[in-house]
């Protein structure tokens, strides 16, 4: 049975067993029920640390729910019955969308909670929502012909623009207050105070890529920053692309991107934080502009709990990557 097969079946299961709990509970039940707190659930880290941001001095009186909580990356997470469960009876969903998040779908259309509002990220961004490329010397996955005839696939990573962040951080706080009218200001009060900062940090990007002379990035890596670099007018080139399940580099894409890097006279050549170096480490070493630094760019995708309990933010490892492109590109 496939993965999407398997996680169908799963949804439906859990559906089904909610329903059973839901059918055996008494008046009384449901009475209190409805005294519980809001409940939301979300997939990767940046829209936790959105909601959270949003609800700022209610964070208490919420039940937040985020998936990815171990450090997984979100293209081979698989989720348990018990998330199932959790997204079936919530009051508000939060998704990134996409084909690692297919298994969703199916969540949603089987929810118990059939007022359940859903925020789904490539959704919120529509037209806006870019295709995966293929770039030159990048290396492809090879498809099956099932594969190449599906419909268009769309780049996932939609949190590292800014500009991007700014629109779903208005379509959570639309969420959170047709959901908590009595609390609504406060959150619209919330947003504006981040927008701010948001806007803050995409304008030094913005200076930054202006004045530094190098304007195409190479990424030793996956290339999960195309909405990054489109918000800025840059271009670059990658080992893979960003959704991609390769890890191995092949001799022609080494070749090619040490190539570039000696072309473009590069300071820098980038991987990202779940990277273990070694593609990087075998471009840097196959190019003549050997003393090229290899940087470690943080593509938000996985990080834990303990690391927010740590106080990692969304804007603090965003800030992170602008002080390593400052740097290494001026």
């Amino acid at each position: 049975m496939s993965k999407k097969l398997f996680l169908s079946a799963l949804a439906l299961a859990c559906a089904a067993s909610c329903f059973t709990g839901c059918s055996e509970r008494t008046n009384s039940a449901n009475a209190a029920e409805k005294t519980e707190k809001l409940s939301i659930v979300c997939t990767v880290f940046p829209e936790y640390d959105w909601i959270r941001t949003i609800l700022g001095e209610h964070q208490d009186e919420v039940n937040v729910t985020y998936l990815l909580a171990n450090g997984n990356d979100m293209h081979s997470f698989q989720p348990t019955a018990d998330d199932i469960i959790k997204i079936s009876s919530c009051d508000i969903f939060v998704c990134t969308g996409g084909e690692s998040e297919e298994w969703t779908q199916d969540v949603i259309e089987s929810a118990v909670n059939k007022d359940m509002k859903v925020v789904n990220l490539l959704d919120v961004l529509g037209d806006s929502a870019k295709e995966e490329e293929l770039k030159d010397g990048m290396q492809g996955e090879e498809e099956s012909e099932e594969e190449s005839e599906e419909e268009v696939e769309y780049d996932e990573h939609v949190w590292l623009s800014l500009r991007n962040a700014e629109v779903f951080c208005e379509a959570i706080e639309n969420t959170l207050s047709s959901a908590d009218p009595a609390n609504s200001q406060d959150y619209k009060k919330n947003l504006e105070s981040y927008t701010a900062e948001l806007e803050k940090l995409d304008s030094e990007f913005e200076e930054l890529f202006n004045s530094c002379g190098q304007k195409t990035l190479v990424f030793a890596d996956r290339f999960p920053f195309r909405y990054f670099t489109e918000d800025y007018g840059l271009d670059y080139y990658a080992a893979f692309s960003g959704c991609s399940a390769d890890t191995e580099a092949s001799f022609n894409t080494i070749t090619f991107l040490a190539n570039k890097i000696e072309e473009l006279d590069c300071n820098a050549v980038f991987e990202i934080e779940t990277s273990d170096g070694s593609v990087a480490k075998a471009v840097v070493n196959n190019s003549k502009n050997n003393d090229c630094d290899i940087v470690r760019l943080n593509s938000i995708q996985s990080v834990k709990k303990s690391d927010v309990e740590n106080g990692v933010t969304y804007l603090s490892l965003m800030n992170e990557n602008y002080s390593l492109l400052r740097e290494h590109l001026s």
